[in-house]
Formats: structure tokens, sequence, C-alpha cells
């Protein structure tokens, strides 16, 4: 830099590219978009103009539903590498139509949230995929029903769906659009959940409150009980603030490694080996491989052992065409993380491998 270039913030250059702060974040993470610049006593990042047409490409890109690991071929390889990359993937989009539109319809889907002492309002279709997201991470623990519920918290402006088995942990940030009353928390039977997320998604948007007599919901015709469970939710927050930071990243298809998931077939664990550029997804004696494309960094190579059972219940949960491993250890909870929604994050446990592995 000579100086005389003024660099942006992450918000000022997210609004001229027309990308979220999160997905600069995320791409930052990922080496396609970085900043010239962070500020080592803050954190804040600071992009340069002359970076706006890779932005508005990765965008572009991205929209396209190109899976990552294909948008940094496009952006670092040679013309003719792209056309073929673009090529294919244009192929792949004409025979995945009605899937895409499917997936779409289930997104959308229904199930919904309760609230806590006064009263909080959000959005319905937005409250309804964080229950959706949430709830298959719910545990089935007769001397922990807790375990059965979704920790419903609203604080510093923001509504958090929790849940956990203890193999796994899901939450979502929703943003209410009005809320009023002090911080709480309560929990909610994530059956019950889903029956109040099937009534709230057919309104655009759902308030909740928390009273002495109970928890309702109600729209603007209608209304509906919430059951409140007592019961002392796991301290997420300190296993959280707890994890170390990750060794070693990796993006890859989401929909691609589910599939290899589920192609290892009834197995209580699978193996999956990262290298450079791909990543290997096997049963631990290595039969059954698939090699998927994936962008790689740090420390490799890397095997970790999953349970299918867990893992793949977290990739469905996600939403995009990709997804982020964040891997501190073999033995330490793998963060599961998506571009196109940082306001979802899951944990999943890894298992220790075989001797084969």
């Amino acid at each position: 830099m000579d100086g005389t270039t003024e660099l942006l913030s992450i918000s000022a250059f997210a609004r001229r590219v027309g990308l979220a702060p999160s997905a600069l974040r995320f791409y930052d993470d990922c080496r396609v978009l970085q900043p010239v610049q962070v500020d080592g006593a803050t954190g804040y990042r600071y992009y340069s103009p002359d970076q706006e047409p890779r932005a508005r490409l990765v965008r572009s890109l991205r929209e396209a539903d190109l899976p990552l690991a294909d948008v940094t071929a496009v952006l670092e390889g040679s013309g003719e590498e792209a056309r073929a990359v673009l090529e294919r993937h244009r192929s792949r989009v004409r025979t995945q139509t009605q899937a895409a539109d499917a997936t779409i319809a289930a997104v959308l889907r229904s199930l919904s949230e309760a609230g806590s002492p006064a009263w909080v309002r959000v959005g319905g279709v937005e409250l309804a995929s964080a229950a959706r997201q949430v709830a298959p991470a719910v545990g089935h623990d007769e001397q922990h029903p807790e375990l059965g519920c979704v920790l419903v918290e609203i604080d510093d402006a923001e509504v958090r769906l929790v849940a956990t088995d203890r193999y796994r942990f899901s939450m979502r940030i929703l943003t209410p659009t009005a809320m009023d009353g002090p911080s709480c928390q309560f929990l909610m039977d994530a059956a019950a959940l889903i029956e109040t997320g099937a009534w709230a998604a057919r309104f655009a948007e759902v308030t909740i409150e928390i009273g002495p007599d109970g928890g309702r919901a109600f729209s603007t015709s209608g209304s509906r009980t919430l059951p409140v469970v007592d019961g002392q939710f796991p301290a997420y927050r300190e296993m959280l603030s707890a994890l170390a930071l990750p060794e070693c990243r990796v993006i890859v298809d989401r929909t691609a490694l589910l599939a290899a998931a589920y192609n290892c077939g009834d197995t209580p664990g699978i193996t999956l080996r990262l290298g450079e550029d791909e990543v290997v997804v096997s049963l631990p004696d290595h039969s059954r491989a698939t090699v998927l494309p994936a962008v790689c960094q740090e420390d490799l190579p890397l095997r970790i052992g999953f349970d299918p059972a867990v893992l793949a219940p977290a990739l469905e949960a996600g939403v995009g065409p990709d997804v982020l491993l964040e891997i501190s250890t073999v033995t330490q909870p793998v963060v599961v993380r998506s571009a196109d929604q940082g306001s979802f994050t899951t944990l999943v446990m890894p298992i220790a491998l075989g001797t084969h592995s």
C-alpha cells in the first residue's frame, strides 16, 4: 500500500460489494478474500477498494451456488481451468433444479419458538427455521430430561436457541424485530417446539412472552400456549469459552460430504483424511473411500473419526452448498459452520479411530 489509498471497514466494504460482514469473515477464514489489514489490538478487518472486483466475483459465483473449492479454482486457476469448472457446475445445476426447489421448501418449513418474562417479536419463517436446525441436537436421557429440551435465551438484543445431547451441540441466534423486558431464559420440550413451529410458520411475525402463568406465542390472528419445562440446562457458555483455537480448517461441499458419510453404510465410525486439496471419507479400514475436492489449511495431513449418526444431522441442519470444519485437535469438539448462515453453529464430538486408521 502506498499510504494514499483509504481503507474500508468491513461494514463499509460489505455494503459496497453486496456481501454480509459474516460472509466476509468466513471468506477471510477460508483465505478466499482476506483483508489487507487487521488491527492487532481490536481485530477489526480493513479492505482496499482494489479488492472490490474480486469480492463481486466471489458474490456472483456464490449466488450461482458454486462450491467454494470451485470458486477458488476459478479465482486462482487459468482461464481454461475456470471455464471447465463453470461448465461442469452449469451442467449440475441444470439437472438439480427440482432438488434445489425441494431444499428451499425444506428451509422454509416451519418450527417455532417460545419466549421469556416480558416479550420478544421475531420473524415467523426465521424462527421456524431456527427451531428446525437446533431440534435434531436434543438428547433422549431419562435421567437428564433437560437434554430433551431446547434452551431459549433472550438477552443482549438476541434470541438464542440452544440444544445438546453432549455429543453434539447446536445454537442459532435470531435478531428480534422488537422486544421489551429483562433478560431471561426457559426450557421447552423439543416435541412441543416442533408442534408450535407448525403453527407459527403461517405468520410473518410471532410475539413470544413468558409470564407468571406460563408462556404463550401469539400473532395477529391467534395464540398458542407454550409449555415451559423446569430443569437445569448444561452450562454451555463455559464449554464454548474453553474451546481451543482451530489448528486446521477445511471447506468442502456439504451435500457431498453428507452423501459420502451415508455411502459408508450402517457403521459406528467413519474416517475423514484431510489432504492439501481433498477430503477422503472412508471406513476406518479405508474401504468404501470417497474423495471430495476441498480447500484445506494448516497442519496436514490429518485423520479424524466421526460417528456418522452424529455428524450427518449436523450437516443436514446446515444451510448453503458448503460447510467449514474447524478442528483444534482430533479429540476436541469440531465446529461445523455454514458460509451462508453465520448465526448457526454446530459442534460435533469426534470419536477415537480404530487400529486400521
